[in-house]
């Protein structure tokens, strides 16, 4: 069996192959890049946990040169697994495995096909999420699906929240396929409807700042999908704030969009629907506090 997979997202799936005594003939990882102040080069996740066991760690720049191909070939694996790898795989080695190559992808395809799943699924305000274990085809997250697991998504659920549960999930999916195939009674995966796909934009750190001229719902939902990358902020009295916890509130009715109103442990901004209230928020070089932690250190006339 191949794996391939590259951040904290996939060490579940990793983990749960190596309790579960597979043979694993390599680990595929995006090489180590510069990280931190310093841009010190780091391991990404995989490697690290692979290195723990003694695995072979396999880091190309690019699956595109032909000496990697044939390196991987040369494994004859019976299974190749994918899961947040970060480059393509050539269609010469998606045929190759005698049980194909899985994707574990982190949404209901084919809602959310793309970079950013659980993100934009927060931030649509989409009542469920799951993962799919599916059938990887040279389009991307075009493959049919072998099984999928199910999770509402909670009013409370942060990026990060979603992330850990659905990598635990996806860990959970993968045996559930293993067991099956090895079984002889993996069904066929299921065709996905392309007619209903949608797509999950990589997230860039310019869409983070709320725009009061939106509905306090979907701002909410923001500071949500933007936690914890890349945070959502805003700029109050001429000070840059990050928002890691906000709520909906019907405060400041009838107010101007981005109208703040700063009361002696609240602060509140009017928007386009309802007014937005930050609960946790961050100074710049400052630690996240509580509003009231916040209004108590540093009063509105010194920011």
């Amino acid at each position: 069996m191949l794996f391939a997979g590259t951040p904290e997202f996939a060490l579940p799936s990793l983990q749960t192959l190596i309790d579960g005594g597979y043979d694993l003939a390599g680990v595929l990882t995006q090489p180590d890049r510069p990280a931190g102040r310093g841009k010190r080069l780091r391991a990404p996740p995989v490697k690290q946990l692979a290195q723990q066991h003694g695995l072979e760690v396999l880091q190309p720049e690019t699956l595109k040169d032909s000496a990697w191909q044939e390196k991987l070939l040369q494994k004859n694996a019976d299974l190749m697994v994918v899961i947040a790898y970060g480059l393509m795989i050539p269609t010469c080695l998606l045929g190759a495995p005698r049980l194909g190559c899985w994707n574990i992808h982190a949404s209901l395809l084919p809602r959310w096909r793309g970079a950013a799943p659980i993100h934009r699924a927060i931030e649509a305000g989409d009542e469920t999420t799951g993962v799919c274990i599916m059938r990887v085809e040279p389009a991307l997250d075009t493959g049919p699906v072998f099984h999928q697991l199910i999770t509402p998504i909670g009013p409370a659920d942060t990026t990060g929240i979603l992330h850990d549960r659905l990598a635990s999930m996806g860990a959970k999916a993968l045996q559930h396929c293993i067991d099956q195939a090895m079984a002889e009674s993996l069904p066929e995966p299921v065709e996905q409807d392309h007619a209903k796909a949608t797509y999950a934009h990589k997230l860039s750190k310019a869409e983070a700042e709320l725009d009061w001229r939106q509905p306090a719902v979907v701002l909410e939902r923001r500071v949500r999908a933007f936690d914890p990358w890349p945070v959502a902020w805003c700029v109050i009295g001429g000070q840059r704030l990050r928002v890691w916890r906000a709520e909906v509130v019907d405060d400041c009715e009838g107010s101007e969009p981005g109208q703040v109103f700063i009361g002696p442990q609240s602060i509140t901004v009017a928007t386009a629907e309802q007014s937005l209230k930050l609960l946790e928020i961050q100074r710049a070089g400052g630690q996240r506090m509580t509003a009231e932690e916040l209004l108590r250190a540093h009063a509105p006339r010194d920011w």
